[in-house]
This record gives structure tokens, sequence and C-alpha cells, in this order.
């Protein structure tokens, strides 16, 4: 049920803007009038991490305005839902997002809903419902702060597993430059919803071939089922269709 099936359950997976997508650094328009991004995170929001069958996820509480984004291409606050990764396998590339065609190892994605809404469901489906922020890793050395994340999987190795996951600060997963490329798209899983503001970050975090080993040792079954670990659960580039992708950079 890969990502080629999709469109018989969710016709949206052939819609105008379907996500991810290439980004062609020469081909994006610079546009002064982009803010900062503003990023402020509380750890004590940090609610559990999942193994969902296709990535893991850590939740945060969102009931409050202490984990925001502001600024950037959006207006408004969005708070912070969750974050998660997709991944490759041993060939090492498996971001949603490529540049230049050039697919990254794994991304993050740090998923954020629009507080003129009630709730994050009722902001799914809207089209500035959704703010998710993207970050690639490339091949480097270890990275500390993401370590903390991966000692959590041995305890949700199958999917449907979870466990309490406390007092992260997802900000320490940022690189040190959040210049930024932007473009109107959609969630990269079913439902797909054609509500989410993209913002990939141009600099990349590092991660160590280790690490990025513990990513692979998750597995996309569940208890009781035969073992099939979890690689390439991202989606294949979609197409453009005269979309705008903006640079908050020169």
């Amino acid at each position: 049920v890969g990502p080629d099936t999709w469109a018989e359950e969710f016709p949206v997976a052939n819609g105008p803007r379907q996500s991810p997508i290439n980004i062609v650094p020469k081909e994006a328009h610079y546009d002064p009038s982009l803010k900062a991004l503003k990023i402020n995170y509380d750890p004590s929001n940090t609610k559990g991490i999942l193994n969902n069958g296709h990535s893991f996820q850590v939740d945060f509480v969102d009931d409050t305005d202490s984990s925001t984004l502001t600024g950037g291409p959006i207006s408004g606050t969005y708070r912070l839902k969750q974050f998660h990764f997709h991944w490759g396998g041993s060939d090492n590339r498996g971001s949603e997002h490529t540049v230049n065609g050039i697919r990254f190892p794994c991304e993050l994605h740090l998923v954020h809903w629009n507080t003129k809404y009630p709730s994050f469901g009722e902001a799914a489906d809207k089209p500035d419902g959704l703010a998710v922020v993207g970050v690639f890793l490339k091949i480097g050395a270890a990275n500390p702060r993401l370590q903390k994340v991966l000692d959590a999987l041995e305890a949700i190795k199958n999917k449907g597993k979870q466990t309490t996951f406390a007092n992260f600060d997802p900000k320490t997963l940022l690189p040190g430059s959040l210049a930024y490329w932007t473009y109107e798209g959609s969630l990269t899983t079913p439902p797909l919803l054609e509500s989410v503001t993209w913002i990939v970050l141009k600099e990349p975090i590092s991660v160590s071939p280790a690490q990025m080993a513990m990513f692979r040792s998750l597995h996309f079954t569940g208890d009781g089922e035969a073992p099939c670990c979890m690689v390439d659960n991202y989606r294949p580039p979609q197409p453009l269709k005269g979309r705008l992708v903006r640079a908050s950079f020169k």
C-alpha cells in the first residue's frame, strides 16, 4: 500500500498542491518580505513517542501557546503538535523533499497547526491550517541532541507501541541558520490534505551512520507479525503544477 496506490482512495493525491517537491534553488524566488522564523518550544510539553506504522512521532501537549511557530511566511500563531522523520535504507537516501534532485538521508518534520482554528483536527483540512518545518539530515558527526530521541526507539520497535518521552526541546534539532524555502503544499501521508505551508530549512543537521541504523531498526509491523524493517518511508516528489517556491535568503 505504497504511495503509488494512494490516489485510488485519496483522489487529492493528484491535486494542485501536493508534497513533497523537488526544490531547485536557482528557480526559487528570493522574497525580501519574508520574515524570520520565530520558534519557541517548551520542553515540558513533550508527551510521548509512538511507532505509528509508517514512522515514529514525538507528540506534544498543544492546549496552550507555550510551543509555537510565528513569523516566516505565516500569519498568526501555530502550535507544535508533533514531530516525525522520513528516512531511507542503507543507501542513505530517504528525505521527502529533494534539492536539485538530490535526496538527503533523512528529513525531520515539525508539524504545527493554526490557532485561529479551535483544534488540530479542525485546522488539518484548511488551506492555511498547518505549517510544517522540514529539516534535512546529512551524514556526518553523531548528533548528541538527536541521540536522546533515538535512545527511546528500542521501546517502540513495533507498530502501535508507545512510551512516555519527556522534557525534550525540539529546537535543539534545528540548524544554526533558519534560512528557508517556502511553498504551499500538503501532508505527505494519507489523507494528503492540501493544508500545509511548507518551510524547508536550507541548512541540514548532522547524523552519523550508526544513528541512521537506529532509525532502520524500527519495524513497520506489529507484535506477532513477521518483522519488516522501517525503511524508505518517504513519498517521492510531486509535480509543482505552477506553484511558486520562495526563498528567505539570496
